[in-house]
């Protein structure tokens, strides 16, 4: 289908995206300010002008169709093209200014905000960005931070969030101790690693019993509560770490371990700020800015 040839009314676009970031009507009516037959109607439309079912409903659940996810990338684009221009007419972004705090985990913190923040600074040289790097999940209601970026969606109906796109991750060591100790092939050679635990190891042990790694507290001589602190240990050669593949990426002297038969590492992202908030001249371009570079 060519897209450009279809006149698109953007609230129902509007309405489709934020279904698509909810995962349900009345997610996405309560972040949009409708009610749920309103936004319900305008998905409806939007399928009907195109002539294509958006959402198969299964149950209490909306799965994108094929034709849904062709439309997705193209919708997005615009999106973030309406949140630029929206910013633009709102009034110059150089001139907005005040304090905004942002609360992310410490490896976030230390690896990928950053050169976020070094746009921003371009952007809108007045803001003043308070980073507070905590694993906790700091209160919006009680603004210990504006902006939070955080691996649970919201329940709060205070608070309202914006789906970013999923991370995915893998174990990693670094280049000096694959040499030393092997490179790991399977799930029975990750059995014998020396791992880095993170804090209290027993999650970590859970999780990989689970996916089939056969893990104890003797895999795990040193561990620190800061992923900060643990992932410095794996660059710096005292065994294998889980970690993004983001911040992987970014990190030279490590390897990503390739073991055959691991399920793939998934976890989800969320940017939320309090419901008040998001009309803040000040936090919009914050909170655009990071929705745009977090993807």
């Amino acid at each position: 289908m060519n897209w450009a040839a279809i006149n698109f009314d953007w609230n129902q676009v509007r309405a489709f995206l934020a279904t698509v970031e909810e995962g349900t009507l009345s997610g996405a009516a309560r972040v949009l300010g409708l009610t749920q037959p309103t936004l319900g109607r305008q998905v409806a439309a939007l399928e009907e002008s195109l002539n294509i079912t958006l959402f198969e409903r299964v149950g209490k659940s909306l799965i994108l169709t094929q034709a849904g996810t062709d439309l997705l990338e193209h919708v997005r684009a615009m999106g973030e093209a309406a949140s630029r221009i929206s910013l633009s007419a709102a009034g110059h972004v150089q001139e907005v200014q005040g304090e905004v705090r942002v609360s992310v985990s410490d490896g976030v913190a230390a690896y990928i905000l950053p050169e976020i923040l070094r746009d921003l600074r371009k952007m809108a040289p007045l803001l003043t960005v308070e980073v507070l790097a905590e694993d906790r999940l700091s209160d919006l209601r009680r603004r210990e931070a504006d902006i939070a970026i955080r691996h649970l969606r919201p329940e709060d109906p205070e608070l309202i969030g914006k789906r970013l796109k999923d991370g995915t991750g893998g174990f990693y060591a670094s280049t000096e101790w694959l040499d030393r100790n092997g490179r790991p092939r399977t799930l029975a050679d990750l059995d014998r690693a020396e791992m880095i635990g993170l804090d209290r190891p027993e999650r970590m042990i859970a999780e990989f019993n689970k996916r089939g790694i056969a893990l104890t507290t003797l895999n795990f001589p040193v561990r620190s509560s800061s992923s900060v602190v643990a992932w410095e240990m794996v660059r710096r050669g005292l065994g294998v770490g889980v970690q993004s593949d983001r911040i992987g990426a970014l990190t030279p002297g490590v390897e990503r371990l390739q073991i055959e038969g691991l399920a793939p590492i998934s976890f989800p992202n969320w940017l939320i700020t309090h419901r008040e908030l998001k009309n803040s001249r000040r936090i919009r371009v914050v909170f655009d800015l990071l929705a745009e570079a977090l993807g």
